[in-house]
């Protein structure tokens, strides 16, 4: 299993479209095929950045997403909202305390 955080800057006044938008995929990403976890956070001390954290089967599984219709739609709608480059990383979950 991997996990995937995306960090995400948005322009001000686009915040709001950005979570609506997140509000109607939230349920198809975290449902599609390889998906196990999707959480969305907020920056505390910049409220403009967000973080996604989802974690998937595979690297394989993450690319079938990628190459979906439907992150195509989702990010096709979210990438004018940014007010900076977006970065990803996939990584392998080492531990995990509860």
């Amino acid at each position: 299993m991997i996990v995937r955080i995306v960090k995400m800057g948005f322009k001000q006044e686009c915040i709001d479209a950005f979570l609506n938008q997140f509000e109607t995929s939230k349920l198809k990403i975290r449902t599609f095929e390889g998906c196990h976890f999707l959480e969305l956070y907020r920056d505390l001390n910049n409220p403009n950045i967000f973080f996604t954290y989802s974690y998937w089967d595979s690297e394989a599984a993450l690319e079938r997403y990628r190459q979906s219709e439907l992150f195509k739609n989702v990010w096709s709608k979210t990438k004018p909202l940014f007010n900076i480059k977006p970065e990803a990383w996939s990584v392998d979950k080492l531990e995990s305390l509860n």
